[in-house]
């Protein structure tokens, strides 16, 4: 089976900022540490601060489908859920 890429485009409240930013920071460093998690990138637009891109690499979909349940991403989810506007998410795969 090919590798996944994930790319979610998050908008957020800019004033809600400071409040995410831990968030991010512990789903990031708990993410990396996932079985198959072979890339956990956020990223920032340098031009719009209400928008954030994570881009993420799994070894396989099964894989990313185990962390979407892990507690740490439930956790994130709850917790986050008041600062974030919308998600936009892509299943990929390199060609």
């Amino acid at each position: 089976m090919s590798e996944l890429t994930i790319v979610a485009a998050i908008t957020v409240d800019p004033a809600k900022i400071p409040l995410l930013r831990p968030l991010f920071d512990a789903l990031i460093v708990a993410t990396r540490a996932e079985a198959g998690c072979i890339r956990y990138d956020l990223h920032h637009d340098n031009q719009d601060p209400s928008q954030f891109l994570f881009y993420e690499t799994w070894e396989s979909r099964d894989l990313w489908q185990d962390h979407m349940e892990v507690t740490h991403v439930k956790t994130f989810q709850k917790a986050a859920a008041d600062l974030i506007v919308s998600v936009t998410l892509s299943e990929m795969t390199r060609i």
